[in-house]
């Protein structure tokens, strides 16, 4: 037997009072998505525990069959993993994000997407003008960065607000709070001049987009507990394709290999196909692929309802359709958002997700199966998932 789970990065959501009441996800064409939920289980699952953040990294690991409450120490210290960053004691990490602020406010929570290339020049910079024993910035992919900071460890107090949550929204009210925030806040401050004429920055605005004007600092975390190994708790080899760090980092911390596919990427522009191609390739020395997409999460954090809804339709008819081409009584397969992320407040929510497990074993409950892969039609099942690290083991239990 082999095993493919799908996450559908942010895909489920709230319904949208000015489309009829309906979700992206009632409102996307997905006709592959709807025969795996009509021949399959489909329910709803609670990827976040009650009081912890509704992250990727901590959705993620419930995804993947870890319980966050044990396992998970915050989401910076993952993405440093992935991108291969040490941190040794007395050391922490935070996400570093390339922001635009105007007039005061919160502009571009990632710089109009701005390119790998052109973030890694700006974050040479960084470390040139700000970096020394004590600082040092690693450049990542597009806006998504690591700053590692020592001998501050006072500094994983500080209450920190993501920028993606405070869209067009003044950044006084914002800026880190609490024990070490002076110093985290500092940083922030002296980052905006070091920026703010860099040559990268006069041809963004020359082409007319969005320059990156200062960093913005959260998500910090220290060392993370060791975990278990994913062979030694589930009994196979599994792999994993994604185009951002938080996802490489925990396939990392479990011991998953991490395919690197041409074309994958943690934007819109990601290439679903070559994606699907090559982790169903992978299938072929592997147990297990995870196939994580980002796009949707990132349309939804951008208010983007269309491109939203295209990118679930890219996802059906690239991905989930070679899914169902694949020999059906040799493959089981999982497909669900990690989390939602609703439009109208373009950030994360902890609600329950639409979840489907289709292949070798499951069938629709007696109650009646789901027509389509959606969020109401999950409820309609009666199927609830509590805790959602208890997925796993109904994905691979004979």
């Amino acid at each position: 037997m082999k095993y493919c789970i799908l996450i559908i990065d942010g895909a489920s959501g709230w319904p949208l009072a000015a489309h009829g009441g309906k979700t992206c996800l009632e409102l996307a064409h997905t006709p592959n998505l709807n025969a795996i939920a009509r021949e399959g289980i489909v329910g709803l699952i609670c990827n976040v525990p009650p009081g912890m953040e509704p992250s990727s990294a901590c959705a993620s690991m419930s995804v993947l069959g870890y319980n966050p409450r044990i396992y998970y120490r915050g989401r910076s210290a993952i993405e440093a993993r992935g991108m291969g960053i040490p941190i040794n004691e007395g050391e922490a990490v935070f996400r570093c994000n390339l922001v635009a602020v105007r007039d005061g406010r919160m502009w571009s929570y990632s710089c109009g997407h701005i390119s790998t290339g052109e973030a890694q020049a700006l974050v040479a910079s960084l470390n040139e003008k700000l970096g020394n024993d004590e600082v040092h910035f690693y450049p990542g992919v597009s806006y998504r960065h690591i700053c590692k900071i020592k001998g501050r460890e006072d500094i994983l107090l500080a209450s920190c607000t993501p920028p993606h949550d405070i869209h067009d929204k003044a950044i006084a009210e914002f800026f880190p709070k609490g024990p070490g925030s002076d110093f985290l806040r500092e940083l922030m401050i002296r980052s905006q001049p070091v920026l703010r004429d860099h040559p990268v920055n006069i041809e963004r605005k020359a082409r007319g987009d969005i320059p990156a004007t200062m960093i913005w600092l959260f998500w910090g975390s220290g060392k993370i507990p060791d975990m278990p190994a994913f062979k030694e708790a589930y009994g196979l080899d599994a792999a994993l394709t994604s185009g951002v760090d938080i996802m490489r980092g925990l396939a990392r911390m479990i011991g998953m290999e991490v395919l690197d596919i041409h074309g994958v990427t943690g934007d819109l522009n990601n290439d679903c196909a070559a994606q699907a191609i090559g982790a169903l390739e992978a299938l072929e020395k592997y147990d297990m692929v995870v196939i994580h997409v980002e796009a949707t999460d990132e349309a939804a954090h951008a208010g983007l309802f269309k491109d939203k809804i295209e990118v679930i339709q890219k996802v059906d008819k690239e991905i989930v359709a070679r899914l169902r081409s694949w020999d059906k009584t040799a493959l089981r397969v999982l497909i669900l958002p990690d989390h939602s992320t609703p439009i109208e407040i373009q950030t994360h929510v902890a609600d329950p997700v639409p979840f489907v497990l289709w292949g070798p074993g499951f069938t629709p409950t007696s109650r009646g199966g789901a027509k389509r892969f959606t969020e109401a039609e999950a409820k309609s099942t009666g199927v609830f998932i509590q805790e959602g690290y208890n997925i796993m083991g109904k994905l691979v239990e004979s």
